[in-house]
């Protein structure tokens, strides 16, 4: 949500937006222990396995049947599958190898199971028949012996049988290693797989968003209000509904800093993010982890928030291959150079945990690419944040944002990678007339160039920018079909169930 109008203030203006004040109804304050449970109910238990990235059924070979030099075959650990798993019993060198049989020559998704229940990482390198495909790729805490993770990669195998190693490179040795799942990456995805599922860890690639075949992508899907006022409207029911019945690919948790959220109670909100992240996942959606900064609108003077609650989610979600980081919602009132420097503090405290999400950076001016300042594009173009697998964000709401901000982010895609995490059909303060047919200019853009984006709101605030109808949250739904949709609600549905046709070949 903008903190701000997008029109440009005039100087000593103090802009109050509408889309600040607090809802009518106040979340209750039982409501947070019982949304966690509430969705902890379809979310993976910790000795649960978790899904791999392969779409179709992937052949599993287990660690402990593997050839296993100078490491142990143990199971006193619960969670895995087959008769154990191999603990590399603390020694740089120490490795287990597998032979798998191809039928044809090709990419293949590998996809090992592992278990740290140290603190500190526990790197490996993987090599097939001889040859390396990920040196010292790291295989970080997942909190306990009994919480099971899984981390994947692409490589190419040759017909017949092919010789795959993983080898500790470090003298606390590797993680336990369960098994590993082996997946034709050209295999089509299977009716109903779920759009993680297909893709698996996405990455930049030029310009666009890739998945795990290396072909660009378009995400589609819906940002949460502000969970300090709306977290009723995210619950097991409605989040169903998100993946299920509008068929999301992505939701956007949106974590205020101010306006009565996280600074308040920061442990509060990091667990509400946490719930909110794992029940994504339980259903196959990406995840946007929104750092809803506003006002002010330095990203700085959050600087040492954002770097404990980033550290905090990617601790716990490192090994997933959903998530998206997103540092700072909508930067205002500093110029680009500002913004940038901020990300260059940020994005290595995530990768120092997490090194394979890609980092969503807001542009300045309410993340309008700065047009919303006087500026356009070229700023970022010409002055980009020194790190990789990156993403610049970009808003609008259609009513108030129309050709000059349509040609910024035409000019823009073809330049940087670009993600609309937030959007609108109605003016700046997400209320008033929707303007459908200047959305609708806005996707087919984005379609064109498959630049992937999320609609603001899945809440049933009063503005007509909230999808639900005034009470359908406190009231506990209905959640699917079009009934319970105010008329964004409804159009919007309609364009996301419409997703892209993930290509895998």
């Amino acid at each position: 949500m903008t903190a701000c109008t997008h029109d440009h203030p005039r100087d000593g203006d103090i802009v109050i937006p509408p889309r600040l004040r607090l809802p009518a109804v106040a979340v209750a304050g039982t409501l947070l222990g019982t949304l966690i449970v509430g969705l902890a109910e379809t979310s993976p238990t910790a000795s649960a396995a978790v899904p791999a990235a392969g779409p179709a059924a992937a052949t599993v070979h287990e660690a402990e049947t593997a050839t296993v030099s100078r490491g142990l075959v143990e199971s006193n650990h619960t969670g895995y599958t087959g008769s154990g798993f191999v603990n590399y019993d603390n020694t740089s060198g120490s490795y287990v190898e597998w032979t798998v049989n191809a039928a044809a020559a090709g990419s293949a998704v590998l996809t090992l199971r592992h278990a740290n229940g140290s603190t500190a990482n526990r790197p490996m390198t993987l090599t097939v028949n001889g040859s390396t495909v990920a040196a010292n790729k790291a295989f970080h805490s997942t909190g306990s012996w009994t919480t099971w993770a899984t981390t994947g990669l692409t490589a190419s195998l040759k017909a017949g049988p092919n010789t795959i190693r993983a080898t500790a490179t470090s003298a606390a040795g590797g993680p336990n290693v369960d098994h590993l799942a082996v997946d034709s990456a050209t295999t089509p995805p299977q009716p109903g797989a779920t759009p993680v599922a297909v893709n698996g860890q996405l990455a930049v690639c030029g310009t666009k968003l890739c998945n795990r075949y290396g072909k660009p992508v378009q995400l589609r899907g819906m940002s949460s209000h502000g969970t300090q006022w709306y977290a009723q409207c995210l619950t097991g029911g409605s989040l169903d509904a998100l993946a299920k019945d509008w068929n999301a690919d992505v939701l956007r948790v949106s974590t205020y800093v101010q306006e009565g959220g996280y600074e308040t109670d920061p442990q509060k909100y990091t667990d509400l993010a946490h719930s909110l992240i794992e029940a994504a996942t339980a259903r196959g959606m990406y995840v946007i982890v929104d750092w809803h900064m506003l006002d002010p609108g330095d990203p700085h003077y959050n600087l040492a928030r954002a770097k404990t609650f980033f550290t905090a989610i990617a601790n716990r979600h490192k090994d997933k291959n959903n998530i998206f980081y997103e540092v700072a919602n909508e930067p205002s009132g500093v110029g680009w150079s500002t913004v940038k420097s901020y990300a260059e503090k940020i994005i290595p405290v995530i990768r120092g945990i997490d090194s394979n999400a890609p980092v969503l950076v807001g542009t300045r001016a309410w993340s309008s690419l700065g047009v919303s300042e006087g500026a356009n594009e070229n700023e970022v173009v010409n002055n980009p944040v020194n790190a990789a697998n990156i993403l610049y964000t970009f808003h609008f709401y259609a009513a108030s944002h129309g050709d000059e901000y349509l040609a910024a982010l035409t000019r823009a895609a073809d330049r940087i990678p670009v993600f609309v995490t937030e959007f609108g059909t109605q003016n700046y303060a997400g209320e008033g007339a929707n303007d459908f047919t200047m959305t609708q200019k806005y996707l087919d853009l984005m379609a064109a160039k498959k630049i992937s984006w999320v609609n603001w709101n899945f809440s049933d605030d009063h503005r007509s920018g909230a999808v639900f109808k005034t009470g359908t949250c406190n009231a506990g739904g209905p959640w699917t079909g079009t009934a319970p949709l105010k008329p964004a609600g409804v159009w919007i549905r309609d364009r996301i169930r419409t997703a892209d046709n993930f290509p895998t070949g």
